[in-house]
């Protein structure tokens, strides 16, 4: 019986996307695209030669995860499999193809594989388009792949969408655009580059919380002319916009904040978007933002109140700090309400001790009222 010899093949993935290389022009496959890789030495496992392999292509490190499903007969007794595999050190360089190119799973089809890669297509599109997992945001199921965000849908999203399509049309800076729904039925926005800061994070700059603030009241002028006629359903439940009333973003807690080079760039997650006054958005970012949800300083919350509130403008720290307990009182009980209805997002809230933390800090507030409002004096 005549001896299996294995090439391996790399499918180095990065953001969701996958590294594909072009044979060099005096290759026989000259112009086609493959995963890197190649035979196993005597031996390596098949970890070590991809590995090694990859090192010596790319010049960069990966980590071998398992085994697409399949293998790839070639000539004489050699056989192909191929291993999903995680960029771990190093930006990958062509040293032995003449180019590289990174592929999401919607372009996949469209790239001139080498014949023996093609059989690895269909698993690996599945792959990909399990995405990276995104920090930043409270209700999950958010996932990265290449300059766009997958997230999950649901009898909100049209309103959302129509929303966002709105603003795109204002040029308003820090917003997601809209680009449609992939094959698992997600919406697919664009990515903002930058960092999410944690939920309990207490320290944001005060320059990054006033380019925020001065964010939301650009948001709230921009938004003030988008009137949905009649009913619309939300994620909140169906409504129409009141006299008094925006579509606020309903969300805009620190951890949906986007920072780059150590400012704000702009604002994600906005399937919670809804009728609101702007005073609840002014008063939910103070809560995440100075935050008056921590046992902070009450000099220190009056000061950071203030610079809350001269950049929006129009508004008194005191008004605003009396609000934010109004204001999570009714999350508490918006996320009670979706918990109790199966809303995935809610449910996952659960996960975080949610709406329980909440109500608990709102009566944490209550109790500090008194040193607080003396600060504000």
């Amino acid at each position: 019986m005549t001896r299996v010899r294995l090439v391996v093949g790399a499918a180095v993935v990065r953001h969701g996307r996958v590294l594909a290389a072009r044979r060099a022009p005096r290759d026989p496959l000259a112009g086609r695209w493959e995963l890197p890789g190649g035979k196993l030495e005597p031996g390596e496992t098949p970890e070590q030669a991809l590995v090694r392999e990859v090192t010596e292509e790319l010049g960069c490190t990966v980590e071998v995860g398992a085994a697409l499903p399949g293998e790839v007969s070639l000539e004489g007794d050699l056989v192909l499999r191929a291993y999903m595999c995680r960029l771990v050190g190093g930006e990958p360089e062509p040293r032995e193809h003449d180019a590289l190119r990174w592929v999401g799973p919607e372009e996949l089809t469209n790239v001139a594989w080498v014949l023996a890669d093609k059989g690895f297509v269909e698993a690996l599109r599945e792959r990909l388009l399990d995405g990276e997992e995104l920090p930043g945001g409270n209700v999950g199921g958010a996932v990265r792949i290449g300059a766009t965000v997958r997230r999950p849908t649901g009898p909100w999203t049209a309103a959302v969408h129509g929303l966002l399509r709105h603003l795109e049309g204002t040029g308003l800076p820090g917003v997601p655009r809209v680009l449609g729904l992939d094959a698992r039925d997600r919406e697919v926005l664009t990515y903002l580059p930058g960092r999410c800061h944690d939920p309990d994070d207490r320290t944001h700059p005060d320059d990054v919380l006033a380019d925020a603030v001065g964010w939301l009241r650009r948001y709230h002028d921009t938004v003030s002319d988008y009137r949905p006629i009649g009913s619309v359903r939300w994620r909140g439940g169906d409504g129409a916009l009141a006299d008094d009333q925006i579509v606020c973003h309903n969300d805009c807690g620190s951890y949906n904040w986007v920072v780059y080079d150590g400012r704000f760039v702009g604002m994600i997650d906005w399937d919670l978007a809804g009728p609101g006054i702007p005073l609840d958005d002014v008063a939910f970012l103070a809560w995440s933002g100075v935050p008056l949800f921590g046992d902070v300083d009450p000099v220190e919350v009056g000061r950071r109140l203030r610079l809350v509130t001269g950049t929006y403008g129009g508004v008194s720290a005191v008004e605003v700090a009396r609000h934010a307990v109004a204001r999570m009182t009714a999350s508490v009980e918006r996320i009670a309400v979706g918990q109790s209805a199966g809303d995935p997002g809610m449910v996952a809230l659960a996960d975080i001790g949610e709406p329980a933390r909440t109500l608990a800090r709102v009566d944490a507030l209550r109790a500090r009222w008194p040193a607080v409002a003396a600060a504000l004096r």
